[in-house]
């Protein structure tokens, strides 16, 4: 190199010499050579001089000239002052290829280097930013201690230059940056948050702006396992958030989509700071996130039912805020809700369909005519909700029925699908499980007449007849039991005398006949002794089954229970309701000698029917068992005024039926009922 004329030989050798001082003095002695020259206006020595040191120094193979070719490079730069501007294309371009560099103290030269040009620069570097970004990117995580902490120095550097200047391209920018936040590298994770937080602190940048390009990998670094990292995101979040809440002009619908992605997390941390950033946006800006409602929910739903109760908080507390539907909804945006609230109707978690019922019961008060016309969705799903563990779950889902059903044909609607859900194996465990439980409580949402009325006419049009015939015993159990069929019963009590009793009782015959001890019930109830009697004899000629037999089993359970302490009472005027009488012994009759059988009897034999026949014979009709007394007859006369009053109680028993025929035909339901029973025997063939 001795003849080389753009450098003096000193220089040359002292710029690969192995000694720093010696490299350090001839990057001195370039820099004073560059500065006289560059002051003379002669230029072109100055590039002869950078091109010999990219050429024989920056680029070749011994380490040694490729340090001293980098603080030459670094040097001229210095040297070239404000008129750099004309050469650091060919002055950077080197340095930063260095960077890769597999000699360690290499790359920290390159730092050294690029260091003195940037800091000489300043605003003639911003060109050459996004080519040091990449550099710095994969030197903040070098294998050298050293390399690591001049890549720093040169970081804060940069950092400087980038906040005072204007020259920074954000649209080139935040790619690259949206890129490398996928990175898990602890070193590039804070280099990349410590940029964020910088640009975003600078008044004339606006990343803000750009949030929904670089928000999730940003939140993806909350479940980062190093500490540190995670509280300095969520600084940089909390500062974003802060800056929305202060700004009039944001785009909250494609951070709403971030969000709803990163509220279901594994990670707790970014899934409670999703749901955090999610109420703030709906307290703030509601009217903005209408479109995206549906969306949002199939994030907070699910979550107001996490494990975390702190999760569990926030997301209720955003439901909260979501329910409060704003002034300018439009019934439009319900059908999108109401997919995603069926679908979490069906969750296994309890909070979360409980909140799912919430959203039906508010969307009906807002907008019932849309929500209706979707019921074909709906419906499904609310009535999966009946089969819930939670009885919370049921009754609320209940409710919302009940208001759907308010009306027709909507009611009608309700209650088909209602028996359907108790058709087959699954039907007749949740009818087994929570069949009282669901209509007990339609009954009192709706009406126990309306209710009953209904099911009974749906029933009797059934051609399942075991279906059919285990429905109306169901629904016979809460008609006798249930505190809401109080007014029922009430009713059926009088069927023989008052038109609306006898509507009733015409209402449920029908398809009470599908159960011989529904139909005894009923009679009972209603008092029509003699029909009951007329029922019981008609099975002389009806086939008699297990199942027949096993309902009279349990009717007569029934009779020992408290619903039907007037009718036990009766028993005790014979005279007055001799048809009572044959009823109980009837029954007696058609059972086998069983337990309930030994019940029956044992009730009947405590009975003195003789005697109170005569008791009453001889101080006349036990008015409402308040056993008036009345002048007693002579004992002679005693048995022919026994009889004379038996018959008077008979001829008033037959007045009185004569007159109840008026309102019931019974002639016409004991023919139903033949006709039905006949249709329904063991083997489930007609006969």
């Amino acid at each position: 190199m001795g003849g080389d004329t753009e450098l003096p030989n000193s220089v040359v050798r002292g710029i690969g010499d192995k000694l720093y001082e010696k490299r350090k003095c001839a990057a001195l002695e370039v820099e004073q050579l560059v500065k006289s020259l560059a002051a003379s206006g002669n230029t072109k020595r100055v590039g002869q001089i950078i091109d010999k040191l990219i050429a024989d120094f920056a680029f070749s193979p011994q380490a040694n000239y490729r340090k001293g070719g980098l603080l030459c490079l670094a040097a001229t730069a210095v040297g070239l002052a404000n008129n750099n501007q004309e050469f650091l294309q060919k002055i950077v371009p080197p340095v930063l290829n260095s960077f890769t560099d597999q000699d360690s103290r290499v790359r920290y030269y390159a730092c050294e280097a690029l260091y003195n040009i940037a800091k000489v620069a300043r605003e003639g570097f911003m060109v050459f930013f996004h080519d040091v970004f990449d550099a710095l990117f994969r030197l903040c995580a070098d294998s050298e201690a050293n390399v690591q902490n001049a890549a720093q120095f040169l970081d804060n550097l940069v950092k400087d230059i980038v906040t005072s200047s204007y020259a920074l391209d954000l649209d080139e920018f935040i790619p690259r940056l949206r890129e490398y936040l996928t990175v898990v590298n602890p070193y590039k994770r804070q280099f990349l948050i410590s940029w964020i937080s910088v640009l975003s602190s600078v008044p004339d940048i606006d990343m803000l702006q750009y949030l929904p390009e670089f928000l999730e990998g940003l939140m993806g670094m909350l479940s980062d396992t190093n500490r540190e990292i995670r509280q300095a995101t969520g600084k940089a979040l909390q500062e974003f958030l802060l800056e929305i809440q202060a700004s009039a002009n944001v785009e909250y619908g494609e951070l709403a989509d971030i969000l709803v992605r990163q509220a279901q997390s594994a990670d707790e941390v970014t899934r409670m700071t999703a749901l955090r950033w999610l109420r703030a946006f709906v307290s703030q800006a509601k009217d903005q996130l209408m479109p995206y409602y549906a969306h949002i929910l199939a994030a907070v739903l699910p979550n107001v039912s996490h494990n975390n109760q702190d999760i569990c908080q926030v997301a209720l507390q955003t439901n909260t805020e979501l329910l409060q539907l704003p002034d300018k909804y439009e019934a439009s945006d319900s059908a999108a809700i109401l997919a995603q609230v069926s679908a979490d109707l069906i969750s296994p978690a309890e909070s979360t369909r409980l909140q799912a019922l919430h959203w039906v019961r508010a969307l009906l008060g807002r907008s019932r005519q849309q929500v209706l016309g979707h019921l074909e969705v709906l419906l499904p799903a609310l009535f999966d909700a009946l089969s819930a563990p939670s009885d919370r779950v049921v009754l609320e889902a209940l409710s919302v029925q009940a208001t759907i059903a308010d009306q027709q044909p909507q009611f009608g609607q309700v209650m088909q699908q209602l028996l359907e859900r108790f058709r087959g194996p699954l039907g007749g465990r949740l009818l087994q499980r929570r069949g009282s439980l669901i209509l007990r409580k339609l009954s009192l949402l709706l009406g126990p007449r309306k209710v009953f009325c209904a099911l009974a006419d749906i029933l009797n049009e059934e051609p399942d007849l075991r279906f059919a015939s285990a429905m109306v015993q169901a629904l016979n159990v809460i008609l006798l039991t249930a505190p809401e069929a109080k007014a029922l019963r009430s009713l059926l009590g009088q069927a023989t005398e008052a038109e609306a009793g006898a509507d009733l009782f015409h209402c449920l015959y029908s398809s009470w006949s599908h159960s011989a001890g529904a139909v005894l019930s009923l009679c009972f109830l209603a008092g029509a002794y003699s029909h009951a009697c007329d029922v019981i004899t008609a099975y002389a000629d009806l086939p008699m089954g297990v199942e027949v037999l096993v309902q009279i089993d349990r009717l007569v359970q029934l009779l020992e229970t408290p619903i039907f302490t007037y009718l036990r009472l009766q028993l005790l005027q014979p005279a007055r309701y001799p048809d009572l009488i044959r009823c109980m012994y009837g029954l007696l009759m058609l059972l086998p000698q069983s337990d309930a059988f030994k019940t029956l009897h044992a009730r009947l034999h405590s009975v003195p029917t003789m005697a109170l026949l005569k008791l009453e014979g001889s101080l006349g009709p036990l008015q409402d068992l308040g056993f008036s007394p009345q002048p007693s007859p002579s004992p002679g006369k005693h048995g022919r005024a026994s009889r004379q009053q038996s018959r008077l109680s008979d001829s008033a028993s037959k007045d009185a039926l004569r007159s109840h025929a008026q309102l019931v035909d019974f002639e016409q339901l004991l023919d139903k009922f033949k006709n039905r029973q006949v249709c329904f025997c063991p083997l489930g063939d007609c006969r």
